[in-house]
């Protein structure tokens, strides 16, 4: 175990790691973006934005900021070579029919059988923010997804049965967290297991004791 948790730059480091060499994928707003700042070129990854772009670079700095080249947060990109641009319908017609490899998506909650939370917490004054997550969620061929494993309270976020709003039903295949990457795979008899790789800043015991949920 490590005596420390990992920061969203680890995270972000890790989950580039894991993406396959030659993959298209999507960056949901938030925390998934800082995944681009880690992709290297050999692993030829082509980003794929809602808004209409194929081919993102990482964060735009300085004298590379263009605003009208932005990514779905709106935050200011870079284009690497051979870049291409297409109306929003299009990018939908992508994330729908499947040509995606991977998304990358926050979440309040993940249940132990890989569905996913992420658009609405279901509080009276909450702004309901599900963008494109869900035809992602179902779209991709994997749904990596990135957040702490506790809520501020200690509450966990990895839960047996998620209590908002669903985004998509057993979509999720790994979730990465301050306290390690969780694995959700399908077994051979239609259920799903939940397995851990090294903890951090807690003890593997310690992580079970505090979720309701069964490890591997």
């Amino acid at each position: 175990m490590s005596n420390s948790t990992l920061s969203r730059e680890e995270l972000a480091q890790l989950v580039a790691e894991d993406i396959a060499p030659g993959s298209f994928v999507n960056l949901g707003i938030g925390q998934p973006t800082k995944v681009s700042d880690y992709l290297r070129p050999e692993q030829r990854v082509t980003l794929h934005t809602e808004n209409g772009m194929l081919g993102m670079g990482p964060a735009a700095v300085g004298d590379q900021i263009d605003e009208d080249l932005i990514n779905a947060g709106k935050i200011p990109v870079t284009e690497l070579p051979g870049a291409s641009y297409f109306h929003h319908a299009d990018s939908f017609a992508m994330m729908r029919g499947g040509h995606l490899d991977v998304c990358v998506l926050g979440a309040f909650q993940v249940s132990a059988r890989g569905d996913l939370a992420n658009w609405s917490t279901g509080a009276p004054d909450a702004i309901p923010a599900v963008g494109g997550a869900m035809d992602l969620a179902i779209g991709a061929k994997e749904v990596f997804v990135m957040m702490t494993l506790f809520t501020k309270d200690g509450t966990p976020k990895i839960v047996p049965e998620c209590s908002y709003p669903l985004t998509g039903v057993g979509c999720v295949t790994r979730v990465y967290t301050d306290h390690g990457v969780f694995s959700i795979t399908k077994d051979d008899d239609g259920g799903t297991t939940l397995s851990l790789r090294k903890p951090y800043g807690l003890s593997r015991e310690e992580i079970a004791a505090r979720l309701d949920v069964s490890l591997d």
